[in-house]
Order: C-alpha cells, then sequence, then structure tokens
C-alpha cells in the first residue's frame, strides 16, 4: 500500500482526495499549510505528494524546495496558476508533474501512478536484496526471515531503505539523518544508535556482532551482503 501526502487548504477537495485514494487502496494523509506538510514528510516518509502551491503560510515551491532538501519523493502539484513560466519554475524547483485546477480526479490518479512507478525500481529482481539472513523486497517494502516477515516501523524500513540501497557504501552520520527524519536532526546521531539497535535485533543472526548492518564508529552505517 503507498503511501500518499496530500498538501491542500481548502477542506471540500482535501476531503475528496482522501476518498478517492483510500478507495483505490492508497494510504493517505493531509496536511493543510507548508510547515506540517514538511514535519509530517519528514516524519511519516511518503511515497508521494500532491501539492497545492496556494498554501496560507508559504508558497509551495517553498516546500518542494524543502523536501527535495532530503528525499526524491514524487511530488505532484496542484494550482490554478496557468503560465508556462510558474509551471517552468515549479517543475525547475524539483516537482515531477503540474496538473492545473480544475482537473479530472481520474487524469489525477492517473498521473499519480505513473509517478509512482516511475520511482520504484524497474524489473522484479532488481527491487529484492538477499542476504544469508533475510530478504529485502524493496517494492514491496517487506522484509523476510525465516520465511516470516518482520514488522518494521516507518522509520526502521525507511533508514534500512536507505542503506541497502547504497550497497558496500558508508553512509555517514549526517545524511542519514537528513535523509530519514529530515533537515533539523542531522545532529542527532543517538537517533541513528536506537535504530540500528533495533534493526539489528530484528534481522540479524546475532545482533552483538552484526555482519550485514556495520558501524563505522564516528562516521556511519554501511550495508553489506
Amino acid at each position: 500500500m503507498h503511501r500518499v501526502l496530500v498538501v491542500d487548504d481548502e477542506p471540500p477537495l482535501v476531503r475528496a482526495l482522501l476518498i478517492n485514494l483510500r478507495a483505490r487502496r492508497y494510504e493517505a494523509e493531509a496536511a493543510p499549510d507548508g510547515e506540517s506538510a514538511l514535519r509530517l514528510a519528514a516524519e511519516w516518509h511518503p511515497d508521494a505528494v500532491i501539492l497545492d502551491l496556494g498554501l496560507p503560510d508559504m508558497d509551495g515551491a517553498e516546500v518542494i524546495r524543502g523536501i527535495r532538501g532530503w528525499s526524491r519523493v514524487p511530488i505532484l502539484v496542484l494550482s490554478a496558476r496557468h503560465t508556462s513560466d510558474e509551471k517552468v519554475a515549479v517543475l525547475d524547483a524539483g516537482a515531477d508533474d503540474y496538473v492545473t485546477k480544475p482537473f479530472g480526479m481520474d487524469e489525477l490518479l492517473a498521473r499519480l501512478r505513473a509517478a509512482v512507478r516511475r520511482a520504484e525500481p524497474a524489473g522484479g529482481d532488481v527491487g529484492l536484496v538477499e542476504t544469508a539472513t533475510f530478504t529485502i523486497d524493496l517494492v514491496g517494502k517487506k522484509v523476510h526471515r525465516s520465511d516470516r516477515d518482520v514488522r518494521l516501523t516507518p522509520t526502521e524500513w525507511h533508514l534500512l531503505e536507505v542503506l541497502v540501497r547504497n550497497p558496500g557504501r558508508l553512509v555517514g552520520q549526517r545524511e542519514l539523518l537528513q535523509e530519514v527524519w529530515g533537515p533539523a536532526y542531522e545532529k542527532e546521531t543517538n537517533y541513528l544508535r536506537v535504530y540500528m539497535a533495533q534493526l539489528r535485533r530484528k534481522l540479524e543472526a546475532d545482533p552483538s556482532h552484526p555482519r550485514h548492518l556495520i558501524t563505522e564508529p564516528g562516521m556511519g552505517y554501511r550495508f553489506e551482503r
């Protein structure tokens, strides 16, 4: 089930979007302004963002730049602005698509499906990572160990996903904190210690001597198959 964050301050439109998204088996949440959108994006880690440009506290382009500082999540812009210059500016800021109001719900959902599809790994095996102890399905967002699903929190999953998508590479503490928690948390290294310990307890055969989730003291973490 993909997660979609709707950012808009028009209650009727938000209700319509949430109803349609949930009816199509998306997990959907809403934010009424830019500040709460940035906070929720960092905490909830959506698979796509539907963003209105005309927010009460900031321009939607600022929200795009804020998210793009740490995430490549697909962003679909909704706007009543029709000029090509405005569209170009928003796309240059990092948006993936631009839908002009008023719009058809079927068209919007089709664009959403396409954006999410483009963001996923191509091909079946590309999204499957196997180790001697556990298997990670990057497309399905699932982890299996001993033929059973391992329950991970959204934060645990996001942390694991960042490491797995960079196999063998040292991912620095600051980079991990910005990617998983957002720019405001880049000094909270204790978060990494806590969540890495939780992942090791759930995934490693011997958590005290990890084989796959490796710590480089004072620098960062590395995933090894």
